[in-house]
């Protein structure tokens, strides 16, 4: 039995249900109204490469269609998921990690819209350069357009969850999971971890293009160094604060 002002189990996966069917509405939503814009992102998803892709199959245009329009469906109804998300868990939270919460839509939103534009406008005209003109003495490059479109919104996708690191950081350090100072001390790890991963996202093998994705890891990083000492500097004032506060005896 619950107790009075906490939700039962049974409570909280109805909640959980009503959530995700309505994520789903939306994403269902947004991908349909992003079908009639289809045909202009894809024009812009092909602009850096510099070629005209093309189609080696009957259904591969439809498939790369329904796929550019879910991908946008999904990017346009983040915040919406978002928001669905901190619905579900606003009952459990406390009213200072309730204030914080509420920055996470606006910030993700605009974390992830600028790693998705520096993708687009300077890692993927270099990449995509190298990838043309790498062996383009011997042969010609056609590239097939449902192999390039998983290519690319792979990439920007990825971009933009990666630049969102200094968010996390934030909020793991608000709810006191990492300390600023574990962050400080395992700089040299992250600093490996980040060229790991700048190598798997980074579409060619060469340090330049490595470089590009590492260096705005890296300030991503430092910042959210300088944002989990924010976020942990308030933490440790509000459990003093709340230590020192004298007891009201019970009446």
């Amino acid at each position: 039995m619950a107790i009075e002002g906490q939700m039962s189990i049974v409570d909280h996966l109805e909640e959980l249900r009503s959530r995700l069917l309505k994520s789903i509405i939306a994403i269902t939503i947004t991908t349909l109204a992003a079908f009639a814009f289809t045909e202009k992102i894809m024009a812009y998803l092909i602009a850096p490469a510099g070629i005209k892709p093309i189609f080696l199959r009957p259904t591969e245009m439809f498939i790369t269609y329904f796929k550019i329009s879910l991908m946008t469906g999904l990017i346009v109804a983040m915040p919406f998921l978002v928001y669905q998300l901190i619905q579900f868990l606003w009952p459990g939270l406390k009213g200072v990690e309730r204030k914080y919460i509420r920055l996470i839509v606006p910030a993700a939103t605009f974390s992830f819209v600028v790693g998705v534009l520096f993708t687009y406008y300077i890692i993927l005209p270099f990449s995509l350069r190298y990838l043309v003109s790498f062996g383009g003495n011997l042969v010609e490059a056609q590239w097939a357009i449902g192999e390039y479109i998983s290519f690319v919104t792979t990439l920007l996708f990825w971009s933009g969850v990666i630049f969102e690191t200094p968010l996390i950081m934030f909020f793991l350090s608000r709810l006191g999971i990492v300390t600023p100072s574990f962050l400080s001390k395992n700089r040299k790890y992250a600093i490996l971890i980040i060229a790991v991963v700048a190598a798997m996202i980074t579409p060619t093998p060469d340090p330049f293009n490595m470089g590009l994705v590492m260096v705005p890891l890296l300030v991503m990083y430092e910042t959210g160094i300088i944002l989990s000492r924010i976020a942990y500097r308030e933490r440790t004032r509000r459990t003093d604060d709340h230590k020192s506060s004298p007891e009201v005896p019970a009446k």
